[in-house]
């Protein structure tokens, strides 16, 4: 599927959510910003994943701090390697499709990620290794 189709059905609501996991997530945020300046597609991706969430009655799943983070990661890996469609992307990154104990356990402490603060606002990584 196309970045921009991709896009558009996820945007029309046509997602089930038990087929939304978080390599969906990724790929939706790669197809963002194949398609939109980074800050455009930051807030075109985050603005999708809250309406998704709303719609299902879980806005509170919704994570800033991973949203954002995940989503930078995404933007510099694409940036080393311009070009890259997504099946090349997946294939070179596959740490990024990692949910548990995942890529952010680099960057981030357990507690950080599990506060209210992270939930609804971008904090900083606070862990280096």
């Amino acid at each position: 599927m196309r970045n921009d189709e991709f896009i558009q059905e996820f945007e029309s609501d046509l997602v089930p959510e038990n087929s939304f996991h978080h390599a969906d997530h990724v790929r939706l945020a790669f197809a963002y910003l194949s398609e939109y300046p980074p800050v455009l597609a930051l807030d075109k991706f985050c603005r999708a994943l809250q309406r998704y969430t709303a719609a299902r009655g879980k806005a509170e799943r919704y994570h800033e701090t991973i949203t954002h983070a995940y989503f930078f990661l995404i933007r510099e890996r694409m940036a080393r390697f311009p070009g890259t469609d997504w099946d090349e992307f997946s294939l070179h990154n596959s740490d990024l499709l990692k949910w548990k104990n995942g890529v952010l356990t680099r960057y981030y402490q357990e507690a950080t990620l599990q506060s209210d603060l992270a939930r609804t606002v971008f904090i900083f990584p606070d862990k280096c290794r």
